[in-house]
């Protein structure tokens, strides 16, 4: 009897087969978006006449509010539309609306209540100490003269991703009981010290969340620093003459000059944190999985959404994060827009 020789890796389900699929479905949409962009190109550089400023326009703009509609307003109206209904899972069709009763359930909740409450904690303390940290860095190395290596070393947490960043810190706070090495960091510190017993960090509520806390702040200094070193950098030399010679100087400078200066990077910077703050994820998701009291409202949205089967409540909170995260969007742009204006 005849039988097939053929590899495995030939077959329809090989990684082999389904890798060549989605490259030559990749090759395929590239080169077909720029043929179609060829073609508009090639369109608005015949229209003359009345026509041409409106079809230029029309190609400028409309390709940002194509996206704009397909990747946020769209799935904004969908995602409020499910916060509405009873829905329990993704394409679920037999659903019927009730109403605000998740807004209700989100705000009279024990459980989501303390992820509002672990969030609201996030976004007033990760900003303010992010904040902190990067201008006392920018203050100190402005006043040296060797720079390069101290601000790379304090930038580069920027470049990790969250999730690495979250693998990184694992290990520093990682536990062993007292009677073996200690492989954690912290524990090893602290031990150091004097501390014989020290408590398994990352289950140890609440001093989890501010643990937690620290890798956001570590990841966002450096940012902190750069925004904020440019904008002292800025500052007139003049005025800073004009004060020293009026008896300004020290802590009286900083906060009467270089403060009031730099007020509106200082709010910039403060509310770019916030909105990152707010949606924290992959931290909590990464080390603890929103156990031990660490849950946050947008780890807890995905898990209402995705491992719960509660797509209606899990909606109802991304809502409720969006709403909050707007405002904080609009102020940021008119602060950056202020500032643009004064310079």
């Amino acid at each position: 009897m005849f039988t097939s020789s053929a590899p495995a890796l030939l077959t329809d389900s090989s990684p082999v087969s389904q890798a060549a699929s989605t490259l030559l479905g990749v090759v395929v949409v590239v080169v077909g978006f720029v043929a179609l962009l060829g073609v508009v190109f090639l369109v608005a550089g015949r229209v003359t006449g009345r026509l041409q400023k409106p079809v230029a326009v029309v190609i400028c703009l409309g390709p940002a509010l194509f996206l704009l509609l397909l990747g946020l307003i769209i799935p904004a109206v969908v995602t409020f539309n499910n916060s509405l209904k009873n829905q329990q899972f993704l394409g679920q069709l037999l659903t019927k609306y009730v109403g605000l009763k998740n807004y209700a359930f989100a705000f009279t909740d024990p459980y989501t209540l303390g992820s509002l409450f672990r969030t609201l904690l996030w976004l007033v303390i990760v900003p303010t100490l992010t904040v902190a940290v990067g201008l006392s860095a920018a203050l100190l190395l402005n006043r040296m003269k060797h720079t390069a290596v101290p601000k790379t070393l304090i930038f580069l947490p920027t470049a990790i991703s969250f999730v690495g960043a979250s693998v990184i810190w694992s290990y520093v706070y990682n536990y062993v009981t007292p009677t073996q090495p200690q492989t954690g960091l912290l524990s090893a510190i602290v031990m150091k010290l004097g501390w014989s017993n020290p408590p398994n960090w990352l289950i140890s509520s609440p001093v989890n969340t501010f643990l937690l806390m620290v890798i956001m702040i570590w990841i966002q200094a450096g940012f902190a620093m750069v925004v904020l070193g440019a904008a002292l950098k800025a500052i007139p030399d003049e005025i800073i003459e004009s004060a020293r010679l009026e008896g300004a100087d020290g802590w009286r400078l900083f906060r009467s000059i270089e403060i009031p200066m730099i007020r509106n990077t200082v709010v910039v910077v403060l509310t770019t944190v916030m909105i990152t703050t707010l949606k924290v994820f992959d931290i909590v998701f990464t080390i603890t999985n929103g156990n031990y009291d660490t849950d946050v409202l947008a780890r807890q949205m995905y898990a209402d959404m995705f491992v719960t089967s509660q797509v209606s409540r899990g909606s109802a909170l991304a809502v409720i994060i969006f709403i909050v995260v707007l405002p904080l969007m609009f102020y940021n742009i008119r602060q950056l827009r202020r500032e643009r204006s004064e310079r």
